[in-house]
């Protein structure tokens, strides 16, 4: 399997040069040179497997230059041990036709734990490969839960620092203490005044800064990402939608004229995952976008013109906070079958203009395959009241945004086909939000907030998080976006 650039499909990289550093040297993003097809015995195999067993079966289509030794390391090193009950993603049916799909019982209670348990054995494995010995160093732009999935996922792993930014006033509480305190040598994390945007664009420009990149190297030192910009971040998340789609057969579902998904989208990785899930085999007819406020995707859907030239909202859901949705570069260049010039000029008049226009055959595609709603908070908040009303089942802001837009895709469509929805985040990372959505006021002290939504609902409280009482805050710094070239530099020791 060939990986390549959707800037420069001239640049044919491996899978393990793809994720050891990242992002291309002109900017672009990887991705595979076609997507793999798995056939009805592959489904039938898989459908006996375990997850981890699964994740190995689809990694193999991806990783060719990984050895099976290599990839079963990878998958039992970050599956085996590490999600409740050992199950990563398991499946709640609410109703006829919703699929819960729980994406948020792993270490840090946020879906970005799929990815980015196994990222550190898939970026060390690679850097083995094709990087002759040097460190990598990690950067990340966080909307709050990427900073501490990724913090947890390499702690303390040989051969890497991690340097994490988000924004100041742009996360929950309890995402803030999460990365705040979090443990680990190698690892640094620094607060921006400005939004999660800012932080992406610098990461970027850094990234592809020469005389950066030179610095490191003169410190046997290079740049890699853990942002799902990284193919390897976004490989594991094919994995469980293909997962699921077996789950969903084995418990009798109905799928013979396919299924929806339903996705809370800010960076566009989470969703692209289920569209290659698509397009290697799995039934899904509609990609369900749904967006909060800042409802740029739910736009670009519906008219074509991608325009990040708007005004920002902080929401309860702020891990879809996001006006640059760096993974739908990847879909346009599916779309526009490979024409990287095409591609590099959109992203040149979005990052010189702030907006572009796609062709409109492109458009239609994209109209074909995906339908954008969004909703505000008060209709987040009345939907989580509803679902826990009508289930007794609890759900986080970001799951209600996913829940508000697939019920309106229902009223405008009459399509009642079976929907999975991506739940991707326990409702305690938001317990304030939460909280308010059941008619409860928020009590000043967020641990006494957990304690009234565990009283409330009947439910438990995770681990991962009711530690976080007696955790030690390490990280205060807080920096402008102008100087997160300097944050990087200290963060390393080499200023």
């Amino acid at each position: 399997m060939d990986y390549i650039s959707t800037r420069d499909n001239n640049n044919i990289v491996s899978s393990s040069f793809a994720i050891a550093h990242g992002i291309s040297k002109e900017g672009g993003l990887f991705l595979p040179k076609e997507a793999p097809k798995l056939t009805e015995d592959d489904f039938n195999i898989m459908r006996k497997l375990s997850y981890v067993d699964r994740a190995k079966y689809v990694f193999k289509y991806f990783l060719t230059d990984f050895s099976d030794e290599e990839i079963t390391n990878c998958v039992k090193g970050a599956y085996i041990g590490t999600f409740d009950n050992d199950l990563p993603a398991p499946i709640s049916k609410l109703g006829d036709n919703m699929n819960i799909l729980e994406l948020w019982h792993g270490p840090t209670c946020a879906f970005k734990d799929l990815a980015l348990q196994i990222l550190p054995y898939l970026l060390t494995t690679s850097a083995k490969k094709i990087s002759n010995g040097k460190k990598s160093v990690i950067l990340v732009a966080t909307s709050g839960d990427t900073g501490k999935a990724a913090l947890e996922g390499f702690k303390d792993v040989e051969g890497t620092e991690m340097v994490v930014f988000y924004p100041e006033n742009g996360v929950s509480d309890m995402q803030k203490l999460q990365m705040a305190s979090q443990e680990g040598s190698n690892v640094h994390v620094c607060a921006i005044k400005g939004n999660f945007d800012d932080a992406q664009t610098a990461v970027k420009k850094i990234f592809t800064d020469n005389e950066f990149k030179k610095i490191l190297a003169d410190n046997n030192m290079e740049f890699s990402s853990a942002n799902s910009i990284n193919w390897g971040r976004l490989c594991p998340q094919i994995v469980y939608y293909i997962s699921a789609y077996l789950d969903m057969l084995n418990s009798g579902e109905n799928l013979e004229n396919g299924f929806n998904v339903c996705v809370p989208t800010g960076n566009f990785g989470n969703i692209l995952a289920a569209y290659y899930a698509k397009m290697m085999g799995v039934p899904i007819k509609k990609l369900i976008c749904a967006s909060n406020r800042n409802k740029v995707l739910t736009d670009f859907i519906n008219t074509g013109i991608y325009n990040k030239n708007r005004d920002f909202y902080l929401t309860s859901s702020p891990s879809m906070d996001i006006l640059i949705s760096s993974n739908l570069e990847r879909l346009l260049y599916i779309l526009a079958e490979g024409d990287d010039k095409y591609i590099s000029s959109i992203q040149e008049e979005l990052s010189s203009c702030g907006k572009y226009t796609v062709k409109e055959e492109i458009k239609n595609k994209i109209q074909n395959e995906f339908y954008g709603g969004f909703c505000d908070d008060s209709e987040t908040s009345d939907t989580i009241k509803k679902i826990f009303d009508d289930f007794g089942y609890l759900i986080d802001t970001h799951t209600a945004v996913a829940v508000n837009v697939y019920n309106k895709y229902i009223s405008e469509t009459g399509d009642n086909k079976p929907t999975l929805i991506a739940s991707t985040a326990s409702p305690y990372k938001f317990a304030g939000s939460v909280l308010e959505a059941l008619g409860q006021n928020q009590n000043a002290d967020k641990f006494e907030v957990l304690d009234e939504l565990s009283k409330l609902t009947s439910t438990d409280i995770p681990s991962p998080i009711a530690k976080l009482k007696n955790a030690k805050v390490r990280f205060k710094n807080v920096y402008s976006k102008d100087d997160m070239y300097d944050a990087v530099k200290s963060s390393l020791g080499l200023m």
